[in-house]
């Protein structure tokens, strides 16, 4: 078998492939590591031909679905995932066949309602089930800690305790463990009755995951995050830099329209010398009145650089193709000790 391990900050995804076939399947992939993973499927003479998540995170970006699009390879999930864009939802104890590799499903409700554990070979991936020296928590949507209990003591920790196990999250370096390991050393695991496991869990007091409603409404719902959103347009649209268009001000170039995007207050209290103002949030409704002219070279710029990005974008899209947007924003103008005017424009 091969297999690579891919850490993204804590969270950790799994390259598995058939050493002759060259047939892989990717555990638990991470949005931000796709170029990561194709690489290293290429380097390893792999193809895809799963995708799968042990379950739907809250505390980060999977990239199973965009993956699925641009490799047409089918997205794997345990059949209570809610996700609409799971191609192949799959039942406790049924398999996968990757080339020689077979990969079983064990459905193991707990964090979640459609978490599961995959053994393959001597490797049990645990998601969020078990975790090395903890558990998955038990109280985000759908969490369970009387259906955790059951599966931690009545399923995976009855498995081969020479079993290694391969978790989906570890925030402290550590790559594996085993069952057996587990077993004697992990905290919570000693919590044997099922009540003083249930109080623990419930009784954990954790903080809430980054991005949380974010990350589960994307991986619900394969919508999109606000970064891939700005990844996206920001593939679509050139930039002028700073100090390239300190020049076109301070040489009153007339071939460029300055577009700032910022709500009226902001740009009032202080603009590029000759920017027009149009709100993003107006920017579709207003745009044939206030930029009639298509062929023009506009330039849109905000407060940090993110919502002109996006306006540009959209502008493109409209039929401005000479549109570019500025690298950096009004944060990094004024830091740089650049030109402003104050209030409106004549």
């Amino acid at each position: 078998m091969i297999f690579e391990q891919v850490a993204t900050g804590g969270c950790q995804s799994y390259l598995l492939g058939c050493s002759e076939t060259s047939a892989a399947v990717l555990i638990d992939p991470e949005i931000s590591q796709i170029d990561h993973y194709l690489a290293l499927a290429t380097r390893d003479g792999l193809r895809l031909r799963y995708l799968i998540d042990t379950h739907t995170h809250a505390d980060h970006f999977s990239a199973t679905r965009q993956l699925a699009r641009q490799l047409a390879v089918p997205v794997v999930m345990q059949r209570a995932s809610p996700a609409p864009f799971v191609d192949m939802p799959i039942g406790d104890g049924e398999m996968i066949i990757v080339g020689k590799l077979r990969i079983r499903a064990i459905h193991t409700p707990g964090h979640t309602r459609d978490s599961m554990c995959l053994q393959v070979e001597d490797r049990l991936f645990t998601g969020d089930t078990l975790l090395i020296g903890a558990t998955g928590r038990t109280d985000l949507p759908s969490g369970d800690p009387q259906a955790l209990y059951d599966s931690l003591f009545e399923r995976i920790l009855r498995l081969d305790p020479e079993l290694k196990v391969f978790p989906a999250h570890d925030y402290k370096g550590r790559q594996s463990s085993t069952i057996g390991q587990e077993i004697a050393s992990n905290p919570r695991l000693q919590k044997r009755d099922r009540a003083a496991f249930v109080d623990m869990m419930q009784n954990l007091n954790l903080s809430m995951p980054t991005h949380v409603t974010e990350a589960l409404r994307t991986n619900m719902s394969g919508g999109k995050s606000v970064a891939q959103l700005l990844a996206e347009a920001a593939a679509r649209v050139p930039f002028m830099s700073l100090a390239e268009l300190r020049a076109r001000v301070e040489a009153a170039a007339e071939d460029l329209i300055v577009l700032d995007v910022r709500e009226r207050d902001a740009y009032e209290g202080g603009h590029i010398p000759g920017a027009r103002l149009l709100p993003r949030g107006q920017l579709e409704l207003r745009v044939n009145q206030e930029l009639p002219d298509p062929t023009r070279r506009i330039l849109t710029c905000c407060e940090l650089g993110y919502v002109s990005t996006l306006a540009a974008s959209t502008l493109r899209e409209m039929g401005f193709l000479h549109t570019v947007a500025l690298d950096g924003g009004m944060q990094a103008w004024r830091a740089a000790g650049y030109p402003l005017t104050q209030g409106r424009e004549a």
